[in-house]
């Protein structure tokens, strides 16, 4: 089974500026949670930078970036947030929103130069981001005897780092059990060395799948 392809995301905000004929586009980009959050977002930009001429927006939400907005916020029709937005999906990113805010600088630019000054203040904000990469894992688990923790937990943590594998801090009741996500495409393998590593006397039961954050390469 292939991998479940997720769009990815920014691990934090990032501004960026780029002047052309005078006018400042400074570019706002946030993780958002939401349509709500975002929201918020652009009545923030808007506070802070109230004598700014444009604040144009583009917005993309949902874990398959199935929400998406955008704003020319009274620059001709097409030429700011539509591709803001372009970029936003160019880079398979969701759950963020990017701000433009313009001042003028008493120069024309034209439909064709506007497009471009939008497109690159939202590229060069994402330049300079961390991206954080997003995947569908499944959430197995397995209990062991605590005087075996120690060694289980060693070969957990290589065997994760291995096959894209993320290990949770074990919970210890009566005995120590293990939380580990797998891709969907690592259940066998994992079975099989785990099979070989307790010669069959340790057994992952898979749970549930989950979204997680995992770094980008």
């Amino acid at each position: 089974m292939s991998p479940v392809q997720l769009p990815s995301t920014i691990a934090a905000r990032v501004e960026h500026e780029l002047v052309v004929k005078k006018s400042r586009f400074i570019a706002t980009v946030v993780p958002v949670a939401g349509v709500g959050e975002a929201d918020a977002e652009i009545a923030a930009v808007r506070r802070q930078r109230w004598d700014a001429r444009h604040h144009c927006v583009a917005l993309v939400v949902g874990r398959h970036a199935d929400q998406q907005r955008s704003s020319d916020d009274g620059e001709p029709s097409g030429t700011a947030g539509v591709p803001m937005l372009e970029v936003l999906r160019h880079r398979g990113l969701t759950d963020l929103v990017a701000i433009v805010t313009r001042y003028f600088g008493g120069v024309l630019l034209g439909a064709g130069g506007l497009v471009r000054a939008y497109s690159s203040a939202v590229s060069g904000a994402l330049d300079e981001a961390r991206l954080v990469r997003r995947a569908v894992l499944t959430e197995v688990t397995l209990d062991v005897p605590h005087g075996d923790a120690g060694r289980v937990d060693n070969w957990l943590r290589e065997w994760a780092s291995g096959h894209g594998g993320v290990l949770d801090d074990p919970v210890w009741t009566d005995l120590a059990r293990f939380s580990l996500l797998v891709p969907p495409e690592g259940l066998g393998p994992l079975a099989a060395d785990l099979a070989a590593f307790s010669a069959g006397s340790l057994v992952a039961v898979a749970g549930a799948e989950r979204v997680v954050d995992v770094p980008a390469p």
